[in-house]
């Protein structure tokens, strides 16, 4: 991790999800909010359907990065702002799209800027992910 320039893609991938990951996802989570499986009651409270959960939304997006890092113990600091939800349909799922970018270099770590999106919104602003250098 010597010779990092600052825009340098470092990460990227695609991750479907399906009704059945989110239901996965509350069995570990213990989060059965109905909102993240039953389009009535998502429809009742206003949102245009069922959502992902936002942790499993940051815990894809910032995993993308631990292949590169080779070690998920370098993580010094990780934070995101929530600026969409991921909408999952019934029938096609959704497709969360993570590239991580080197956004900053100084002798003890670097941040990785994550860009998340969903149907081609971003749904996480200002993700970033700071991580030891080695």
């Amino acid at each position: 991790m010597t010779d990092l320039a600052v825009g340098e893609i470092v990460a990227e991938r695609t991750v479907h999800l399906t009704r059945e990951s989110l239901v996965r996802y509350a069995g570990a989570s213990g989060d059965f909010n109905p909102i993240h499986y039953r389009d009535d009651v998502a429809a009742s409270v206003g949102l245009p359907g069922v959502l992902a959960h936002g942790m499993l939304t940051m815990g894809l997006a910032v995993e993308t990065v631990v292949p590169w890092l080779g070690d998920a113990g370098r993580i010094v600091d990780y934070g995101v702002r929530f600026t969409r939800p991921v909408v999952v349909d019934p029938e096609t799922g959704a497709d969360l799209v993570v590239v991580a970018k080197i956004g900053a270099v100084d002798d003890e770590t670097v941040r990785v800027d994550l860009t998340v999106t969903a149907a081609e919104t971003t749904v996480l602003g200002k993700a970033q992910v700071r991580v030891r250098r080695v």
